[in-house]
């Protein structure tokens, strides 16, 4: 009987001429995918503050919007994070979560209810999930370019 550890893996390339750096086959870091859509809560945490008073709705998004980014490129790109676009599109998705339930729960949307409702919270989650797609082509890019070249 073979040892798990003899057994080649499949769909991964082995030996000396494999890339280095993350492969594709390797799975998604949940806890980094949680943690990244975690910053979702930036948003609510602005308004429980007085910040989002104090600079406006739109400058508080739009700087909030450009944080979480850098940080989803820069901390998946340059820690070489495997599988960079499908962690940053599941991060998304988590975070569209986390603002649709943060949403319901505070009751910041006042006067939507029913299907307008489900509708807002569906398009919440896509516009996470592509935003987090976009980030993920992004933070692969930075891996491409700081893999050592051949």
């Amino acid at each position: 009987m073979c040892r798990p550890s003899a057994l080649p893996t499949i769909g991964r390339m082995a030996g000396p001429d494999s890339p280095p750096g993350p492969q594709a086959s390797e799975p998604v870091s949940w806890p980094v995918v949680l943690g990244l859509g975690a910053l979702a809560l930036l948003f609510p945490l602005a308004e429980l503050t007085g910040a989002s008073d104090a600079l406006g709705a739109v400058p508080t998004a739009l700087l909030l919007l450009g944080l979480v980014a850098a940080v989803w490129i820069g901390g998946v790109g340059l820690l070489r994070v495997p599988r960079p676009v499908l962690t940053l599109t599941l991060a998304g998705a988590v975070s569209g979560v986390v603002l649709v339930v943060l949403s319901l729960t505070l009751g910041t949307r006042p006067g939507v209810g029913g299907g307008l409702a489900v509708l807002g919270g569906a398009f919440e989650v896509l516009r996470s999930t592509v935003l987090g797609t976009l980030a993920g082509v992004f933070a692969a890019a930075v891996q491409h370019t700081r893999s050592p070249r051949r």
